[in-house]
């Protein structure tokens, strides 16, 4: 078998929500599909060790939060690589309680869809969680943002707890690129970070001091935390 055959599926990226009596939380995820038309079902995918698994469990509900393709890679990674049981992930973003009880994101997203659970079944690592659509709304005109375009454009990683989670291997290049141990995420010498002001062809050992606060652009971690690939 050929694995990298499965890395021409086509993904969205989308936030996953839902809620615990009145606690709530919320996830990435690139594994849902639209599985009937009439009435409107959702299919989606979510890790058994993720907290999320354990509320839509609970609550019979969940909610899709679809991220818009000019979503910064922090917001993603609030979302990603962090987990609630540490966190409050809500607590900068802006969001409403929608009319299952979930939690809605009107941050950098184009449209909301809420579902109530008719079937789950447990495949592996993950739980296949299958609801009906009860009530959606557009947020904001845009372009979706593509599980493609989060990694050829932003230069995201994925969770280990993903379904599409795969090592990367990387060619030796003239600068050694660094990656963060706590999300993946890797600085390249050769494109630099021109949203930081780190232009291209700079070292990682070559940033200047006075960008000493320089941060993991998608989980935040800071520069001690990366290391030599």
């Amino acid at each position: 078998m050929d694995p990298t055959a499965l890395y021409k599926i086509s993904y969205g990226l989308y936030v996953i929500t839902s809620k615990k009596g009145d606690k709530i939380n919320g996830q990435t995820a690139n594994a849902l599909i639209q599985v009937t038309g009439e009435p409107p079902a959702l299919a989606i995918g979510i890790n058994t060790q993720n907290l999320t698994n354990e509320y839509i469990k609970e609550s019979g509900v969940f909610a899709v939060s679809i991220i818009s393709q000019d979503a910064p890679l922090d917001f993603i990674g609030q979302f990603g690589f962090k987990s609630g049981r540490d966190i409050n992930k809500f607590e900068k973003v802006n969001y409403k309680t929608g009319s299952t009880g979930a939690p809605l994101i009107t941050d950098n997203t184009v449209a909301v869809l809420e579902a109530k659970v008719k079937h789950q079944m447990e495949v592996g690592t993950h739980t296949l969680f299958v609801g009906e659509v009860v009530d959606s709304e557009v947020i904001k005109e845009g372009e979706p943002m593509t599980y493609a375009y989060y990694h050829q454009v932003k230069r995201g990683t994925t969770p280990k707890t993903a379904p599409t989670f795969r090592i990367a291997y990387r060619k030796a290049a003239a600068s050694p690129s660094y990656q963060c141990t706590i999300c993946g995420y890797t600085y390249d010498p050769e494109k630099g970070d021109p949203d930081a002001g780190i232009p291209p062809r700079t070292p990682f050992e070559d940033i200047p001091h006075s960008w000493d606060s320089w941060k993991c652009p998608l989980c935040g971690a800071g520069k001690d935390q990366f290391k030599k690939v």
